[in-house]
């Protein structure tokens, strides 16, 4: 027989329905209270979270690991913004020695905006 938590009387336990997560809850008649004796564990394993964060770190993007995972892609943005924030800040070199830079397509002045073929 179920023990009811708050004033552990064991007789005059009666079932008041489920929880969200399917768990059976049950009124003591002595005290009045609700509880749930065993409930269930709610959100996803950290085995997942490890997953999803292994993915992410391979170079699949949220929307993937969601569908691979099955849940909601806003979920796996949460996680990977959860483990950001956990990181420490990394600390900044004193003084750059070398920079390396690479190609870049720019316009010195104005932007030619008329077309280069002539009609006329």
């Amino acid at each position: 027989m179920k023990k009811c938590l708050y004033c552990q009387a064991i007789s005059r336990q009666n079932r008041a329905g489920k929880t969200k997560a399917g768990s059976q809850r049950y009124r003591c008649m002595h005290c009045g209270h609700k509880y749930t004796p065993e409930p269930k564990q709610q959100g996803y394993p950290e085995s997942m979270r490890k997953r999803a964060m292994e993915m992410y770190v391979d170079g699949n993007n949220l929307r993937r690991i969601a569908r691979h995972l099955k849940v909601a892609p806003q979920t796996v943005a949460y996680w990977v913004t959860d483990v950001a924030e956990a990181l420490p800040n990394a600390p900044l070199p004193n003084e750059v020695k070398e920079a390396e830079m690479d190609e870049m397509f720019t316009f010195i002045g104005d932007k030619k905006t008329k077309s280069t073929l002539s009609l006329w």
